[in-house]
């Protein structure tokens, strides 16, 4: 090798020196806290931190329920009580009208045929009991007063007489005349002060307390026996005949307490009358109800609602609010509290609906505390937990 060689490889040697002193300096100038970042991309704290953020993506969602106290059941709008057995009752609601009471009402008309003189009440007065309502002439009952004041007269003499002094037939017939004379006036209508007169005149008095609400006649007027000149409703207790369906009539018991609705007014009632006839034109049968008007607020003709209670539904049996009830992953779910005071969901065989009530068949037993209102917001909890659950795995 000459010289212009070995210097060329001499110089060589000392670059690839210089080159690997380079490198060792710059690795021992590299900071730890770097370099440990830098393995982390890839090593195990990396791992720690992605679990990290898995747990708290999984507690956004949550996939167990609160845990529910007496304050927070209540601002959750949550009623838990036992589970009791109940006769069930249906409310019903019917279109009535008002009627009269038949029971305590009269039609004031004339006996005998006669002509109107006077009238002393029109339609609509309310009157007491004996008051007058119209005075009539007739010369049936102008004979039948002469009669009867001839009769008594008779009768008086022979009675002044005494049985010695007459005979015994003389006796009776006088006694006879004078007893027919009276039953021929009282047949006509007469009270006693105007019997003793010969004028013919007499006055139709009021029977009972009530209301005019039939007036068909005016002054003048001849009247035969039998035609209607008032008609006088008792108006403290009145009638209300419900319309209901067939088969919702028959549930109706004879004697249950009805509530009556006009507006603002709301009366108490009792069912005294189901009718045994359904009309073949409508299908629906009447249920009668008397209802002590109070402050007269209802009349004849008026439109009415009509609550009523359909019978018992048989025994006592569990049932729920309907509303209590859910649909949860296709089963119909109530809500249970246990004795540590969890809410769970449990599946229930369910039976009729009766009213807002739904029997339970199988799932509960009674004394079980069980949610009565509020269940749609636990339902709501339910599903946001499913989701999150979901959601997290």
């Amino acid at each position: 090798m000459n010289s212009f060689s070995r210097a060329s490889t001499l110089c060589l040697i000392a670059l690839l020196l210089v080159s690997g002193c380079a490198d060792e300096a710059q690795q021992a100038a590299t900071p730890p806290a770097a370099s440990e970042a830098h393995d982390d991309d890839h090593g195990p704290a990396a791992d720690h931190a992605d679990d990290a953020g898995a747990d708290d993506e999984h507690d956004d969602h949550g996939d167990a329920a609160p845990r529910w106290d007496a304050a927070s059941l209540a601002a959750a709008g949550i009623r838990i009580a036992p589970l009791q057995r109940q006769a069930l009752s249906e409310s019903l609601r019917a279109p009535g009208e008002v009627v009269d009471n038949a029971y305590g009402t009269t039609l004031i008309t004339p006996r005998v045929e006669a002509l109107v003189v006077k009238r002393h009440a029109k339609l609509g007065d309310e009157v007491l009991a004996g008051a007058p309502l119209a005075t009539l002439s007739s010369v049936e009952v102008a004979g039948a007063q002469a009669a009867l004041r001839l009769a008594e007269q008779e009768w008086s003499r022979v009675q002044a007489l005494g049985r010695e002094a007459v005979s015994g037939r003389r006796y009776s017939e006088a006694q006879i005349a004078a007893e027919q004379a009276r039953a021929t006036a009282k047949a006509y209508g007469l009270s006693a002060h105007q019997r003793g007169l010969a004028d013919g005149e007499f006055t139709l008095n009021a029977p009972h307390a009530g209301r005019i609400t039939q007036d068909a006649f005016v002054i003048g007027e001849r009247i035969e026996p039998g035609d209607t000149l008032f008609r006088l409703v008792d108006e403290s207790v009145v009638w209300v005949d419900a319309k209901l369906p067939a088969e919702q009539a028959h549930r109706i018991a004879v004697g249950t307490p009805a509530e009556v609705v006009l507006g603002d007014v709301r009366l108490v009632g009792t069912v005294m009358q189901r009718a045994h006839h359904t009309s073949e034109t409508t299908r629906s049968a009447r249920v009668r109800l008397e209802v002590p008007n109070e402050g007269d607020r209802l009349h004849g003709g008026d439109f009415v609602e009509v609550h009523l209670q359909a019978g018992d539904a048989g025994p006592a049996t569990l049932a729920l609010p309907t509303a209590a009830l859910v649909q949860l992953e296709g089963d119909t779910v109530a809500f249970r509290q246990d004795a540590d005071g969890d809410i769970d969901a449990v599946a229930v065989r369910t039976g009729a609906v009766i009213g807002d009530q739904t029997v339970i068949l199988e799932g509960l037993s009674e004394g079980d505390r069980v949610v009565v209102e509020g269940a749609y917001v636990l339902k709501a909890q339910q599903l946001k937990s499913q989701l999150g659950e979901g959601h997290a795995h």
